[in-house]
């Protein structure tokens, strides 16, 4: 049995359009090639260079007033970059022949009228896209809404909102999803049935690009990350690419000299801190408990402290809680109708 909205085994999330259509529309690959964005006198976004893979789950992180939204925004055509590039399948967003069957994006919390229903807000969407109503019902099966699909939205509750709001950026099929804080408002369940949902998608081959401040999940969620830092990126790559090295055994006793001296023999380098803990960089935790033994050191823990999402995050971007008041204007938060002007986040 599958958990609710997660597709059985052979279900898409596009089951009104075929392969071959989808086909058409490019590998949906996502190319930031030197972008940038002056406000006034504030730079938001600066030389920012990136590329997000079909197939994958990217993380697009910073801390508030990085830079992200702003990117974001300029990828879907809404802000107009100072200089610098944003494409989906090689072309800006405005030039795409089927813009929303190529990219679904939700970048704010999505608005709805309170009268309507589930199925008829999505159905109005339809309706303006030109798509067949019959997705209004199928993207709410996918998102686990078939039973709330005639409860008016003012009864939904912020979870219920979220999926909602998922539900809308999947009506064109498309190949490529843009989200900004999809987590907000779920609960534990809604968050496990969320990851899962993107990872199938991401086996379909899709292109997930997923801004978002809940970092562990992201690090359970994500292939890779794209780290930002007053509009700059400071680091991009595979989780795997970003772990490496970054293993630590950490080990107390109350006298660990004798420890420290035979792992600098054994060529391992470390750290004490002020507690007296010391810090190993090595993931071969069984070789060091090897050499306490062997030279007669009592231990009271060691263990392995593996690769931290969070950890990376707040050293690269220590301090950096606001950016400059940045965060203060990008207006709207739908799909283009224009050029907007605004802040940084």
């Amino acid at each position: 049995m599958t958990a609710p909205g997660q597709p059985a085994p052979g279900q898409t999330a596009g089951r009104a359009l075929n392969q071959p259509d989808r086909q058409r529309r490019g590998d949906g690959r996502i190319v930031v090639d030197n972008l940038t964005k002056v406000f006034g006198t504030q730079r938001a976004v600066d030389s920012l260079s990136f590329t997000v893979e079909p197939g994958s789950v990217t993380g697009f992180l910073g801390p508030n007033g990085a830079g992200k939204t702003t990117t974001l925004r300029m990828l879907l055509g809404l802000v107009r970059p100072t200089a610098g590039t944003a494409t989906v399948n090689g072309v800006k967003y405005e030039s795409l022949a089927r813009p929303l069957q190529t990219v679904g994006a939700a970048l704010e919390a999505a608005s709805f009228h309170p009268a309507h229903t589930g199925l008829q807000h999505l159905k109005i969407y339809c309706a303006a896209a030109g798509l067949p109503a019959r997705r209004a019902g199928e993207v709410l099966e996918l998102v686990g809404l078939t039973q709330a699909a005639k409860k008016k939205t003012k009864g939904y509750s912020m979870g219920m909102r979220q999926r909602l709001g998922l539900a809308a950026t999947l009506l064109g099929d498309p190949q490529v999803l843009i989200l900004d804080e999809p987590a907000n408002g779920l609960d534990p369940e809604g968050i496990r049935w969320l990851r899962g949902f993107f990872r199938h998608l991401a086996g379909e081959g899709r292109t997930i690009l997923v801004s978002s401040h809940q970092l562990a999940e992201v690090q359970e969620v994500a292939d890779r990350v794209v780290i930002l830092n007053r509009g700059r990126l400071v680091r991009a790559g595979t989780l795997g690419e970003l772990s490496a090295g970054t293993a630590v055994t950490v080990v107390r006793g109350p006298a660990l000299a004798p420890l420290q001296q035979a792992l600098a023999g054994a060529g391992f380098g470390g750290t004490t801190d002020q507690d007296g803990t010391l810090r190993v960089r090595t993931d071969r935790i069984a070789q060091v408990g090897h050499l306490a033994f062997a030279h007669g050191v009592e231990l009271h823990e060691l263990r392995l402290e593996e690769f931290d999402l969070e950890q990376l995050f707040f050293s690269l971007t220590e301090g950096e809680h606001q950016g400059a008041g940045l965060d203060q204007g990008v207006p709207g938060g739908q799909l283009p109708a224009g050029n907007q002007q605004g802040g940084a986040r």
